[in-house]
Parts: C-alpha cells; sequence; structure tokens
C-alpha cells in the first residue's frame, strides 16, 4: 500500500498515528501565571540532546478556551517553565485521566488523584512519586506547519530519580516498566531489555 497524505488513506483510521512507534509519553506538568496547575500526557516527546540536557514535546490541538493551542502550552508561554514526568504502567489509568480537554482551571493532579510535589530549580509542580522527573526551562517554543501545531524544547536545570529505579548506579527502567504509546488507542510497556555493543567499544 502507498498513499500521499494529502490524498488521504482509505482506512478507518490514520496510519501515520501508529507507524512511528513506539514513543515515550513526556506527562508534562505546567503552572500558569494566576498559580493554576496542570498535567498532560504528551507522546510527541523526546530527548534531543545531551550537553547541556534538553527535551522537546509538540502540541497539536487547541482548545476553544486557550487561543489556538493547549494548556502546557499556553502556561509556558506564561512562564517559561515546564517539568516532564515519566510514566510507569502502574500509573497508566491516572495518565489516561489527565488527557482529556478540561477547563483550563482544571487541576488534573487533583482530578486524577496523583500526589503533587515542588519542583527544586523551577516554580512548577511536579508529580510525587513518579519514577524520574526532569525540571525544564523554555529554550524556544516553535510554531510548524499545521494549524495547532507547536514545538517546546526545553532545557533541564534539575532531574529527579526515584531511589527504588537506582539500581547498582544506573537508572533502570524494568524496575518501574515505562509506558509508551504505539497508536490509536494502543500502548506498550518496557519489559524485555537486551544490550548491544557499540561498534567502536
Amino acid at each position: 500500500m502507498f498513499y500521499r497524505p494529502e490524498d488521504g488513506h482509505g482506512l478507518p483510521h490514520n496510519p501515520f498515528n501508529a507507524v512511528v512507534a513506539p514513543r515515550p509519553i513526556g506527562w508534562i506538568a505546567t503552572r500558569g501565571s494566576d498559580g493554576s496547575d496542570n498535567l498532560a500526557p504528551y507522546s510527541f516527546f523526546n530527548a534531543v540532546a545531551y550537553v547541556p540536557p534538553q527535551v522537546m514535546f509538540a502540541s497539536t490541538s487547541a482548545k476553544d478556551d486557550r487561543d489556538g493551542t493547549k494548556d502546557s502550552v499556553a502556561n509556558i508561554r506564561e512562564t517559561g517553565v515546564f517539568a516532564v514526568n515519566i510514566v510507569e504502567f502502574a500509573m497508566r489509568d491516572a495518565m489516561n485521566a489527565t488527557s482529556g480537554p478540561w477547563p483550563k482551571e482544571t487541576d488534573e493532579f487533583k482530578h486524577a488523584g496523583i500526589a503533587k510535589a515542588e519542583c527544586e530549580t523551577i516554580n512548577c509542580p511536579r508529580i510525587q512519586g513518579a519514577p524520574a522527573t526532569l525540571e525544564c526551562t523554555v529554550n524556544e517554543i516553535v510554531k510548524i506547519r499545521g494549524e495547532s501545531n507547536y514545538v517546546v524544547f526545553g532545557e533541564v536545570t534539575g532531574v529527579h530519580l526515584r531511589d527504588d529505579c537506582v539500581i547498582d548506579g544506573q537508572f533502570d527502567v524494568t524496575h518501574f516498566q515505562p509506558l509508551s504509546r504505539l497508536g490509536y488507542r494502543d500502548y506498550a510497556v518496557v519489559e524485555n531489555v537486551f544490550t548491544l555493543k557499540r561498534p567502536d567499544e
């Protein structure tokens, strides 16, 4: 099968959503200039640099009460900071509960029953007990093609690692089973890990 996106695919659901998979999920926490807190998952998320450490996430839809974007990007525009929480399998239902298009005054931490803590280097909430949290200051917000498509780049200024996830001096993802997005309504969990040596080692 071959199709051009502008011509359509003729399938019941968009296959592009499932082609690039698995995708890590950035559970983005923000705080508005009015002090309201927000938490939402984004599967267009990844690390993009080591030194200094930097991450990105993309927001690709809008809410009527947020001027062409969603709560996360709107809050980041106001404050210049955000926190990325890593999603574990055990919190899959709570993560899903925060994905709805709730009114901007909704605190998704409270809505989903998630314990909240304060970040150390930025004025922003984070998920207490997440396997890891990356505190970030914004480098830039880039508008890309498409009506509501924005990419947020941030530099990591603080890293929280849950103590039980650090085993033998390494952050061990098998201990907490990271959740990833596949496509449609499908997710996957990391349970199987293997090691490969690079050719130059």
